[in-house]
């Protein structure tokens, strides 16, 4: 049996994108499209016997209508080449009561064929091509839904919290506990895990998590858990049975700059003695590059040493660009950042992002104020030019006109007073 994991496609991002003349739609858009669409040909082109989305397929709870029809005409594709697909509910997908509809509904109300939504924590076995699969869904969880009964709503945070895992906790074990042990089952669940590394997704997240440990996920009852919610791809925990982030399709900001983007290939194939046997492998997909450009400037002709430093580089065509540059006081006098974004233009760029320049200052050395205040100016000076390494000839030179400015200094003075 071959299954595909992905999740938290988050349709609708649009930052460091540019409107396309063409469409009229967001640069961006595209980009996250894409992403899918890679997906689903790879789907249909290994015929894979089920495809399993674990949440957040919009940036917010009402995407337009646009995103919408975007997003429906991939879930087409995959019905039409009979690709059971299973759309769990993530933390963007939610509505604000709890009672209204979710932006992927509607799949469930049109009957689309071999299309299943799910919004609540259920076992349901999906017929595939190459057998049945026994699915537990744990979508995304709220204090909200415990607020809606009278008995818990004079409960703290805390409370509600600890109640909330209770019943989640149970719920899973009373699904674990009704799986056929000779048929293969997966949990898909939205969530964050103890343990797990997050990434910028922090910024993104609607509410607090509620965080449960890989063991209230009833494992031993499972042959894969596909997870939801964090960006960043990573398995936690032991390898058996793999609990696998398959993170997030398209980059989202500089935080996943490093992080390799794509879905998770399953294959569950039959062992001895019964058992089954379970390999996973994650499949990178061509996201967007995000690159950060950090240069050290100076000198009185900074653009040309911009420009050569652009020049060398062979990652900036087609990517996300941003760019740290420190300069030195002179340099920072002949440069002018709106140069720098027209150089990174023409490199290729896709977008340039924000530039930061970082002018670099002298450190001025001071003398302990015990000394100083004791010392006359002569010989202030004299002890900053044997601090600062200046030649014995070079002090003479200077201290000799110092003396010079002084005397005058204190001349009129003396004729100011008289």
């Amino acid at each position: 049996m071959k299954l595909l994991h992905f999740a938290d496609l988050h349709l609708g991002i649009e930052n460091y994108g540019r409107t396309d003349p063409a469409t009229g739609l967001s640069s961006r858009l595209g980009d996250f499209l894409g992403r899918l669409d890679e997906l689903v040909a790879f789907a249909i082109a290994e015929r894979v016997d089920a495809v399993l989305f674990a949440g957040d397929a919009f940036k917010t709870r009402d995407p337009n209508p646009t995103v919408q029809r975007a997003f429906a005409e991939r879930v087409r594709r995959l019905s039409r080449a009979a690709i059971p697909t299973v759309l769990l509910i993530g933390n963007h997908d939610l509505p604000s009561v709890v009672s209204r509809a979710t932006s992927v509904d509607i799949y469930d109300a049109l009957g689309v064929d071999h299309v299943r939504v799910c919004r609540r924590i259920e076992g349901f076995t999906l017929e595939t091509g190459a057998g049945p699969l026994q699915i537990v869904t744990l979508p995304w969880i709220t204090r909200s839904m415990l607020l809606t009964r009278e008995e818990y709503r004079a409960d703290s945070t805390e409370e509600l919290e600890g109640r909330l895992r209770e019943r989640v906790i149970a719920a899973l074990e009373a699904e674990a506990a009704t799986l056929d042990p000779a048929m293969p089952a997966v949990l898909m669940g939205h969530l964050s895990l103890s343990g797990a590394s997050y990434g910028s997704e922090q910024s993104i997240m609607l509410g607090q998590d509620l965080v449960l440990s890989r063991g209230d996920l009833q494992p031993a009852s499972f042959d894969y858990i596909a997870l939801g919610h964090i960006h960043k791809h990573q398995q936690v925990g032991p390898s058996t049975p793999p609990a696998v982030y398959s993170g997030s399709l398209e980059r989202v900001d500089f935080g996943e700059e490093r992080e390799e983007k794509g879905f998770v290939l399953i294959e569950i194939t039959p062992g001895a003695k019964g058992e089954r046997a379970v390999r996973w492998a994650f499949r990178p997909v061509a996201a967007r590059p995000f690159v950060t450009l950090r240069l050290d400037i100076g000198g009185t002709e900074p653009l040309d040493a911009v420009r050569d430093a652009i020049a060398r580089r062979t990652d900036l065509r087609d990517a996300v660009v941003r760019a740290r540059i420190t300069l030195t006081p002179e340099a920072a006098d002949n440069l002018r950042l709106s140069d720098v974004r027209r150089l990174l233009g023409e490199a290729g760029a896709a977008f340039v992002g924000q530039i930061e320049p970082q002018v670099e200052r002298p450190t001025r050395v001071r003398l302990p104020m015990a000394d100083a205040e004791a010392l006359d100016p002569a010989l202030m000076l004299g002890r900053w030019l044997d601090l600062q390494q200046t030649p014995a000839e070079r002090q003479a030179v200077l201290l000799r006109y110092a003396e010079g400015l002084l005397r005058d200094t204190k001349e009129q003075e003396v004729r100011e007073r008289g």
